[in-house]
Parts: C-alpha cells; structure tokens; sequence
C-alpha cells in the first residue's frame, strides 16, 4: 500500500514531525501498513503508481506545478486523495483550472496575478481552532460521525468566495464550513476518495490516534491496493 506524501519535508513543519507517528500507530492499532515515500514537490511528476496521495501542510511549496500535478493525479486517475492546509488549496487551484478552465491564481504564489482563487483570510487561522460545520451524508460527516467538530489550523489562505459558486457548477461540493460560512472541506462526489480540509487532521489530539479522517484516507488507500492486487491475479 504505497502513498505519496507531496510535500516539501522541513523539520520546522509541525505537521511534518507528527506524521511519521500516524503512520505508526495506524500500523500498530488498525493494522494499516502503508509504506511511505515522501514526494518534494519538484519532484511530484509520477504518481499514478501510487495507491494514495497525500498533500501535506508546508505552503508555499517550491513547485505550485508539483503540487497541482498530485491533486491532478489523484482526481483523474481515482486514486484515494487527501489535501490538509496549503493541500486543501492547490486542490481547489487544480480543479479550478483542470475542470472549471478558470485563469485563477494563489495570492501567495502569485502576488501579480491578475485574479486569485486563494486569498488571505480576514483573520489569519495560523495556531488556532475552529468550529466546522459538517453537510449531512457527506463523505466527510459520514467518517466523522457528527455534523460539527472543532479542529486546528494553521493557515493564512482560504478560498475567494466569488469564485465558490463556479467550482459548485464544475461539480466541486463543499461539505465543511465555519459559523461565517466560509468554505472549510471539499470533496468530489463519484470519486473513490478525494477529501480536501483546510483545517490539519495531523495536529489532533495525541499522535497514537489518527484523526478519523486520516485513518478513512488509510482505509481507502488499502481498499484500492486490494482491488490492484486482485486485477494483477485476474
């Protein structure tokens, strides 16, 4: 069960520290080896091979095109996907151009640009929790189990709001919100697993217990190995 941690490792990157220790102890209580590589960025050009992909914390990456090629991946090639933080971000940039054909661009990749799909929040989330609130039957309130949750961010960036209505009628569905409304998850319907959060599951609690949704991403990354498995036999 191979899955592609996209992402540029820093020490200096909490999310980064705390990750090696879910992986550990998904191995340990749910007997969910997956085995690990860790993609750079410029590097993130061949990932069809791998049974998830994974968009870690880190913004701004050293390569906006590696980054949107994982998100890319992922979605075009139905391989379980999960984005958290600057993930969440690039996933809605890819689908922004990839699917909606919009000439959008990351206010902190791309302070120029002529229109931005990823802004500066009002309010910096970095450091802090936040109530989300979750859409009944969505992938994300069904692995979760209830309609609210508090989580932690540590994020600058959040979605342009004028440009929400055109990612919902290219088929994006936002399921998370907070009490303003602003757009906190994303996922797209049909697809085997793609879960976009702003908020970090990777910084709950202690690291002997994956975040629900962490441990759904493994779950789905170990049911997609299966099915390549059994194909190969067939």
């Amino acid at each position: 069960m191979r899955i592609a941690l996209v992402g540029d490792r820093s020490p200096g990157v909490r999310a980064h520290t705390r990750i090696p220790h879910l992986l550990r102890a998904l191995r340990e209580r749910d007997g969910l080896a997956l085995d690990a590589y860790w993609i750079p960025t410029t590097d993130a050009d061949d990932l069809a091979g791998f049974d998830g992909i994974w968009i870690l914390p880190g913004s701004p990456y050293r390569s906006e095109a590696g980054a949107l090629n994982a998100a890319r991946t992922a979605r075009e090639h139905a391989i379980p996907f999960l984005g958290t933080c600057g993930g969440f971000q690039h996933a809605l940039l890819e689908y922004a151009r990839g699917v909606c054909g919009l000439r959008v661009a990351h206010a902190e990749n791309d302070p120029c640009a002529a229109d931005f799909l990823l802004t500066p929040l009002h309010c910096s989330l970095a450091g802090h929790e936040g109530v989300v609130r979750l859409a009944p039957g969505s992938l994300v309130e069904q692995i979760m189990g209830v309609e609210q949750t508090v989580e932690a961010y540590n994020c600058s960036y959040g979605l342009n709001g004028a440009y929400r209505r055109h990612l919902e009628e290219g088929g994006l569905v936002f399921t998370g919100h907070a009490d303003d409304g602003m757009v906190r998850v994303a996922e797209i319907p049909g697809h085997p697993f793609y879960l976009a959060t702003l908020f970090q599951p990777e910084l709950a609690g202690d690291t002997g217990r994956p975040h629900p949704i962490i441990s759904a991403f493994a779950t789905a990354v170990a049911a997609r190995s299966r099915a390549v498995t059994e194909a190969g036999r067939g």
